[in-house]
């Protein structure tokens, strides 16, 4: 019965026209200025999350991003303990976090249960994340259709639930989804903008465009794109990366497209574990927001 009631849930909120959806938030400003992600896999940040925390702090960091969950994990949210105290430790250094999770669309009651995880985690300090996401890179579900019905009823179901706090949309760039017509054919930029308050586009060239031609071309055209699909007062966070494969050129590209889009409002590499002083030299002409 449970699993029959989530997907009328489901069916429900696909149907649902998309005005009847709760607004944006106004807070959408977490999402801007200098930026910096851990992911579940980078163990030694929780190991030591005291020492992280001081070190993401000295490197003028405004917010970072952690990942609670993907849809392949075993729990909700990997290693609750050990992320609550790093929040903790973010927050007692004036830093803010934003959560993401990465659905499948493969299992729509496994992707709505961890997206509200994201919602209703609390640290040891009773604290919460000031901002949750959705990485929308999956392509699991071989049925763009469907993979896209199911996105959007995610993001609806989101989109409710979180009340006052800011939600972003973290996607392949608009330049990859170009190249590659066959990923995700009749992407829903539109619709999408009307359920989150930002965008952050993986603009990651490291290893795949050489050169600070290269690097520049694919991180513009990608941010150029996608304000042109977005329209122009949705904030955009450009993340690119993976720092650790950009040669200095191609960190200085980076930067540079950034900087020359004009409307960009925050930026960050992915990820801190691979960020090194090169990168946080090239990060420091873009500021700290």
């Amino acid at each position: 019965m449970r699993r029959l009631a989530v997907a009328f849930a489901l069916a429900a909120l696909v149907l649902a026209p998309l005005g009847a959806q709760a607004s944006p938030s106004a807070e959408a400003d977490v999402f801007a200025g200098l930026g910096t992600w851990v992911d579940i896999y980078d163990s030694p940040a929780y190991r030591s999350p005291g020492r992280t925390a001081a070190r993401i702090a000295a490197r003028g960091v405004r917010t970072v991003y952690v990942e609670t969950a993907n849809d392949r994990s075993t729990v909700d949210v990997v290693n609750p303990k050990q992320l609550g105290q790093f929040v903790d430790e973010l927050h007692s250094r004036g830093l803010l976090v934003v959560a993401w999770y990465l659905p499948g669309f493969v299992k729509p009651a496994v992707d709505v249960r961890r997206a509200r995880a994201m919602l209703s985690f609390r640290t040891p300090k009773g604290g919460s994340f000031d901002g949750v996401s959705l990485d929308i890179e999956s392509l699991r579900l071989k049925s763009a259709g469907l993979r896209t019905k199911r996105l959007l009823a995610l993001s609806r179901i989101l989109r409710a639930e979180a009340g006052e706090t800011p939600i972003a949309a973290i996607t392949y760039p608009s330049r990859g989804f170009e190249r590659h017509p066959t990923w995700w054919p009749g992407f829903p930029f539109k619709e999408l903008t009307t359920l989150v308050d930002a965008w952050i586009p993986m603009t990651y060239t490291g290893a795949a465009f050489p050169g600070y031609d290269a690097t520049y071309g694919y991180v513009a055209r990608s941010l150029r794109l996608l304000r042109t699909a977005v329209g122009p007062d949705i904030p955009i966070h450009a993340a690119g990366g993976v720092a650790n494969r950009m040669t200095g050129d191609e960190l200085q590209a980076f930067v540079d497209a950034v900087a020359d889009e004009g409307t960009v409002s925050g930026w960050s590499l992915y990820d801190f574990q691979t960020t090194g002083p090169k990168a946080w030299a090239a990060l420091a002409a873009l500021g700290t927001g």
